[in-house]
Order: C-alpha cells, then structure tokens, then sequence
C-alpha cells in the first residue's frame, strides 16, 4: 500500500512540475536548502530556515515577495493544504536563511515544503519541487535503547559485528537513528544502508556525541528483518575521549511511522548479539602513531545477507553506562568517497615487494584484489605522501595488513580507517599485482566546490589547482585537519589561515557548522581554548589557534549570509576575550601558560628559514595584532546582533589597543615594525595600527624589504600566507604578489610543484607531511585578486558583489565563477593591448558594483557607449559586457 501511494506521489509531482514550468517558465526556484542542508532527516532544532536560489530567462529581476508552505504529509501540500505554515505572500527580497514561522515543531516531526516567488511585474513562479526536511531525537524521552558493545566473551572487540532480527507488519516511512561513539556501518538485509563511511562526523566525545538518521523504508520488507551494526573505535578511546570501554558503543533505534506519530519497533539492548568483525586496528590514534587496520579474511564473513549470518557464531553484547553527556543530531553532510583513482605504475623492490604510484596524494581508503594468496599468508601494506629523489620511501606510520583465505577471493579494503598517500609499498606478496585490481578511494565531507579560475598562465593555474585539490584532502569528518596522517587535528590556526580560500571554492557551511560546535564544547572553565577542536590532547599554536573560535563564525556569515554561528557562539567568543584580558599586561597579551591541553604561544608558524617569527617581539606584535582584529570582528558582530554599547566597547578596545601598538613595536627611524617580516609589517597596516599619514612609508619599505632581504619571494609562514595575502588584495598589490607566487626556487608553490608535490606541504622546504593546512591561505588572491570577485561585509553572501580584476602584468585573460549562496556569479575579463573586456553575470538575489580601472578613459556597457566619468557602476542581476579603453 505505501509503495503504491509513493508511486501516485511521484505521479503527482512529476505533473505539476510540469504544469508549473509551462506556465511560469521564466522563472525557477531551485536547490532548496533547510539549515543549508539539502532534505535532512534530522536537523538539532525546531526553528530552521530555508534557502533557495531562482532562475529567470527574461534579463534582470528582484524577489518581491515569496511564499513558503509547510505540511506534515507532501500529499496534503500538493493538495495546497500548509497545515504546520503557510506563510502567505510575504514582502520580501529575503530567499538566504529565511526563518520558519509556523506552528510548534517537536523532536521527531516529520515535514514537507516548496515555495514560490513573485517579481515586480508580479510574474510568479512555479511552485518548486517539494523538499523534506525532519527534526531529529532533541528531547531525552524520545531516546530509546542503551548504549551496547560486544561482550569480552567473544574475544577481541575491537571492531564487532552486531546483529538484531525484527519484524515488520507493514511498511511505512521508517527512520533509524544511529548514536555512536566510534565509527559505524549499517546493513539492513545484507544491504549496506546509504553510501555513507567514516560515520559519524567528529565531536568533542566527552561533552558531546552526534545522532544520525536514516531512511530506511527503502531497505525493510513485511515480515522478517535484519539490521546490522558494524562498529569500529575511531576517536572514542581512553587516551582520547576518556572512553569507559575498549570497544566502540551504539545506541540506535528504528522508528516507523504510523498514524500522526512515531512507534520505535527495536531498539539497542541486551537481546542484541555480535561477534568479532574481522578488522583490527592497529594503532593509537594519537599523533604519529594512527598506524591503520589488520584485516583477517578468515574471519571477514563473505556477504552479511541474513542466511550466511545465520551459520556463523554469535557473543553476547553488554549494556554500558556511559557519563551524562550531550547526543545531538549531526548538522553536516557525511563523508562519501568521491573520485576513485588507479594505479599510474608499479615497480618491483624485491622479490615479493611492489611500489604503487596513484599518481597523487589523496586522503581516503586502498583497495586491492589479492587472487593468489595462501591461507594465513599476512600481506603488508605501507603508505606515504613522499618518495625522494633517489626513490627512498618515506615512512610516515601508516600501514595495513591483511590475512589471507587462499581461496581466490581474497580482497583488502579499508573501512574504519583513512590514510593520505600517494605511494604504497605492498610487502610478501609473491606475484605481481595487476593495475585493474587496484583502486584508492578520495574520501571527504559531501560539500560541493563552489569555484572555478582559470587565466592565461598556465602556472598560476598549477598553484590554485593544487590548493583546491589539497582542501578536499583536508576537509573530511565535519572539520578541516591539518593534515589527514600524521596528526589529524582539527587547528584553529590552520583553520584561521584557511578559512576563507576553502569558504570561496567549496560550499561548506555546515562542515562549519559542526566544527564550531567541537570548539565551542572544548572551552574551558573561564574561557580558555585548546589550539585544537575537537581536543583529544594537547597541540601547539597560540592566540591565532584559539582565536577560531571568533573568525570562523564570523567568515561562515560574511561567505554564506548564515547568522546562526554568530549568534550561537556570540557568548563563547565574549568569554574567550576575557581569558585574553587576564593575561594582558599594560594594555598587551603576553605569553599564557601551557595547560595539559595546550601548548606553546607562537605568533608566526613555519615561516621560510632566514625569517626570525621565533623573535619575542615579533610574537608579541602579532599576537596582539591578532587581538586587535579580533575586537574589529566582535564590534561588527555585536553591531549585527543589535548589542550597540557592546559594538562601541570593542571598537574603543581595538582603537587604544592599536595605539599601544605603534607606540610600542614601531621604530620609526628604521620606518619598520618589530623584525620587519612581511607579517610584522602587513599585519599593522591591516589591523588600522598604522596611521594614515605613515602607511605610505610603511607600505615602500614593506615592498623594500621583501626585495633586499627575500629577493622578492614569499617569507611568512601559516599566520602570514593569509594576512599578507589580504593586505595584497586590500592595497591592489597584485604585482608584488604575482611577482612572489612566479618563484621557481625556495621557498615557494612552485618550489613544491617543482618538486613534484601534487598537494601543499607542511613545510616550504618538503619536510614531514606532503599534504598539509599551512600554506592555502593564498587560495582567495585567486578570486577576489585575479579574478575580481570580492564580497561586502555589509551585504553578506555575496548579496552585493565587489567586482575589480587586479591584473598582473604577463596574464591577459582570466575566467572565474563562484556559486554564491543566491547563484553562480561569473567574471571573465580579457586585456589586449589598451582594450579590457569584462563580462559579468549575476545570479538574482544579487546586485554589484564594477569598479573600473583607473586608467579607464572611456567604456561600453552592452554595446553601448556610456559617458559617466563615475568608475563605480553599480550593475543588477543579470548578464553584462563592459569594453574599457584604457589610456593614461
């Protein structure tokens, strides 16, 4: 009965759609989103918004009013009965991150919506396709179930298969609910449920563990059910999260639908059984040591369909008591493996040994097909991101086993388990390995990019090409890692350098959305922050480490137009500052203590050698040049959220705060600042330290110094990349960028491309990780540089778009998109000789201003000539060609 009213649904929608379309085709509302999500099961609130973006074929048009209908069943919404919300024709340009409205949602509701708009010439649209959104288990009583692990009677418990039969009288909307504390697979039937791995996302697992739901109606049949729950410990242990036992843990329960409420037909308990699932993990998953997973194929059963479990033996499970902590539902996309990659070559070492080349560094999984094994024969496989010239193998700690059959079906694939490599060095394995049995798997969060650049020299291009690809390395598991196999810890200053070049090629909110919660949870009484979030140990950094805690929120609502994050963690930043104000003396933070989850107070970090960033006085000017960007941040939050005497309290802190820093860290004889890095000169400037009738002298002997002491090369490190490449973009020095990124030697990106590198390195030198956080702070130069595409603070998410191409002298074209929050916006500009064309497209929902070149003596938009001398042409939404004739 369910699967014939599914059936007419899909009928039904198909044909309106279609109707809709034929009568307002020119204008389309697509890719909607709830809490920027797409269709989720199960969102942490009852209050979301809804985003969606519109299309329209006739030029140029606002949103004047919109419509949003929400229904507890789609089949009564078609009917255009709204019973939860029926927002009416609301007034409004507003389609980012508008907020629900309607009646009283609770845990477990269950929701159906479309929307439509309207233009000023009152054309409406269709109504849109109708998205779901749920909310997901947010009251305790709703919970249902224990948490349970294998018993020890079983053996090893590392990573255990549990089981559970069940029966279904008939089928409706069914949901399962998956908490766990360790990583998880879900088989309903012998079917692996959704294409999910590496789930759940992180959490600081002592404060706060995540919920995922599934639907699984799709999986269930009438009569008898299997579900299966495969777990593994990932980050839930007793040297991270102070776990209370030494094997993974579960709560789950299976909701079905009946009537106007949920009925939970199983849940995790003592009636579960399991047994032992054949990996083991080898490592201790700190830093340096993660090691990886042994794979016994004798005990790996062949298929998890029902019949074969049934013949395999079966252990208790025990019920644990686990502290009083928080079990949300997860708000960010799951890891999934996007892009499969083949073997490029592989060499012979030994006898029974064997390199294989993937041709780039990924983070993700290895698979391979091993036909010849004998049973018990071990294989070993080891991994790196690195083979220096003499072709040594690097080994960085990463490495798995894998036991044998021996009866030709043997097959190793990991499965709780990441590496990042490009090498893999398979060791005991007497025959050559074919390249068509061998696979590696990028894995990341399921966010999508966001950005295209291209221009007219092909180097530029290798250097922005390698920072996109090394992101998607890096982003995995709801957070941003500095590096995916050595440490895999989330650093708020690898964040801080990189938060803006990852926010403009991909659409990552809600990964933000998590990890801020991770960081949030690691506070400390009094406001004090570990370097890291989620923090299972201590890690270096320094005031910019902490400091993510103000800069990530405030970077996810200028990028996205999303306030939630600056609201939520508006008080978590307040107290933050406090702690910074216990350590400041006579107006300057000095050096705070080390604590058992924080060391170090750094300014710069891995800065070229020759820059002296260890030099007290440089840590200290850019330490409170950070403090004081942050006061600028806060004032503009505070101001956002309507605390008006709050906003003037920071802009008074930062105003006497940048006072003190001139008086104290500029030497005007010398026109420099502390050590005269490119750090402790741009970061003054930035901050608004300098004062004006300074900034010339400081900005020259910035340029002087870069040529004298650096001979016009890069010469900052994880702090600098990204403050040296806003103060570039701020002061139009694209040149002197340009001229620093064309670098073939050390230290530079095409240092590392020269070098092979496929991925950013750690150091500029090539030491220790090949696939690191510390260096993609440059990626927006790219954008809002090149390709001219920068957003206004006072119209976040690109609702007003900034667009002037800054041209190096030797590129003459350059193609860029970005796909803002409201729609793809294009610039693609082409110089030749003294005419400059720009062709811009903006999506609806945005506006822009087209700052034209200052030698711009006269210009065309779309064919026609325009004699306003105004260089600031403020431009609708739409498509636009401007042909600018430069002269002096």
């Amino acid at each position: 009965m369910q699967k014939k009213k599914c059936l007419i649904f899909t009928i039904i929608s198909f044909l309106f759609i279609a109707i809709s379309c034929s009568l307002n085709a020119s204008i389309t509302v697509y890719d909607l989103k709830c809490e920027n999500l797409t269709n989720p099961n199960a969102i942490d609130n009852t209050s979301p918004h809804f985003s969606w973006k519109i299309k329209y074929t006739k030029g140029t048009m606002q949103q004047r009013y919109y419509e949003i209908q929400v229904a507890s069943d789609s089949m009564s919404l078609l009917g255009n009965k709204a019973d939860l919300w029926n927002s009416g024709k609301q007034k409004s340009a507003s389609s980012v991150m508008v907020p629900y409205k309607g009646k009283g949602l609770a845990s477990r509701s269950l929701c159906y919506w479309r929307v439509r708009v309207w233009n000023s010439k009152n054309e409406v649209s269709g109504w849109s396709e109708i998205n779901r959104f749920g909310v997901g288990i947010i009251d305790k009583e709703d919970a249902q179930g224990s948490y349970i692990g294998l018993s020890s009677t079983a053996g090893n418990i590392q990573s255990p298969i549990l089981r559970k039969s069940f029966n279904v009288d008939s089928i409706n909307t069914s949901f399962l609910h998956v908490n766990a504390l360790g990583y998880y697979e879900v088989y309903i039937n012998g079917r692996k449920v959704s294409d999910d791995v590496l789930s759940p996302a992180v959490s600081q697992l002592n404060k706060r563990s995540l919920i995922v739901t599934y639907d699984v109606t799709p999986y269930l049949k009438e009569g008898k059910n299997d579900l299966v729950l495969w777990l593994a410990k990932g980050w839930y242990r007793k040297n991270t999260f102070d776990a209370v036992y030494d094997g993974p843990l579960v709560k789950a329960q299976l909701d079905i639908k009946e009537g106007g409420g949920w009925n939970t037909v199983i849940a995790t308990d003592s009636s579960w059984k399991g047994r032992h699932g054949g990996y083991i993990e080898t490592g201790i998953w700190q830093a340096l040591r993660f090691a990886g997973e042994k794979l016994d194929g004798r005990i790996l059963p062949k298929d998890l369909n029902p019949t074969t479990l049934d013949q395999m033996s079966w252990y208790p499970v025990v019920e644990i008591g686990i502290p009083e902590h928080k079990a949300t539902p997860v708000m960010t996309e799951s890891d999934k493996i996007q892009e499969t990659l083949v073997p490029q070559n592989i060499t012979q070492l030994g006898d029974s040994t064997w390199l294989v080349d993937m041709g780039k560094v990924l983070n993700g999984w290895f698979k391979i097909r091993l036909p010849h094994l004998s049973e018990g024969q071990e294989i070993l496989m080891e991994y790196s991101d690195f083979m220096d010239k003499e072709g040594k193998f690097l080994d960085q700690g990463q490495s798995d086993i894998y036991v044998g059959v021996g009866n030709g079906t043997d097959v190793f694939c990991n499965k709780f388990h990441s590496h990042a490599f490009r090498y893999i060095r398979i060791s005991n394995l007497t025959v050559r390995p074919d390249k068509e049995d061998i696979k590696a798997y990028l894995i990341h969060t399921d966010y999508r990019q966001a950005s295209t650049f291209e221009c007219s020299d092909p180097e530029l291009n290798a250097i922005h090409d390698m920072i996109q690809y090394t992101m998607k390395c890096l982003a995995y598991s709801g957070y941003m890692v500095d590096c995916p196999h050595l440490e895999r810890a989330g650093y708020g200053g690898d964040g801080n350098s990189s938060t803006e070049s990852l926010q403009t090629m991909y659409n990552v909110a809600p990964l933000f959305t998590n990890w801020m919660q991770a960081w949030n949870d690691s506070m400390r009484e009094g406001g004090s922050l570990p370097h890291v979030a989620p923090n299972p140990g201590a890690g270096g950094g320094g005031p910019y480490w902490c400091g993510f805690i103000i800069m990530a929120p405030w970077q996810t609502y200028l990028n996205y137009n999303d306030p939630r994050l600056i609201e939520k963690h508006y008080p978590a930043m307040k107290e933050w500052l406090g702690y910074v104000e216990k350590y400041t003396v006579d107006g300057l933070l000095k050096r705070w203590p080390d604590t058992p989850y924080r060391d170090w107070f750094l300014g710069d970090w891995l800065a070229p050698i020759g820059v002296d960033s260890g030099n007290e006085l440089s840590i200290n000017l850019v330490n409170n040049c950070f403090v004081s960007d942050c006061f600028s941040k806060m004032e503009k939050i505070a101001g956002i959220l309507g605390k008006s005497d709050e906003a003037k309290e920071f802009a008074s802190r930062r105003d006497k705060l940048n006072q003190l820093l001139q008086k104290t860290y500029y030497n005007k004889d010398e026109k420099m600042y502390s050590t005269g890095s490119q750090l402790d000169m741009s970061y003054p400037m930035l901050v608004g330290a300098t004062p004006p009738t300074l900034y010339n002298d400081v900005k020259e002997r910035l340029l002087s110094l870069t040529a004298e002491r650096h001979n016009n090369h890069i010469a900052v490190g994880l702090v600098g990349v990204p403050i040296l490449t806003r103060w570039a973009i701020e002061n139009k020095a694209v040149d002197f960028m340009y001229t620093m990124l064309k670098k073939h030697d050390y230290p530079g990106y095409l240092h590392m491309i020269d070098n092979g590198a496929t991925t950013t390195w750690e150091y500029w030198s090539g030491e220790r990780s090949r696939v690191h956080n510390c260096y993609n702070g440059i990626g927006s130069w790219f954008y809002q540089a090149v390709g001219g595409i920068r957003t206004d603070e006072d119209k976040p998410g690109y609702q007003h778009v900034i667009i002037e191409p800054q041209i190096p002298k030797g590129v003459s074209w350059a193609k860029t998109t970005k796909e803002s929050p409201y729609g793809t916006i294009s610039v693609d500009w082409n110089l030749n000789a003294d005419k400059l064309t720009i062709n811009v497209i903006l999506p609806v929902g945005s506006m822009g201003t087209v700052i034209l070149p200052r030698d711009a003596a006269g210009y065309k938009l779309n064919g026609k000539v325009v004699k306003s001398k105004n260089k600031n042409v403020t431009i609708d939404n739409g498509s636009y060609s401007f042909e600018i004739l430069l002269g002096n």
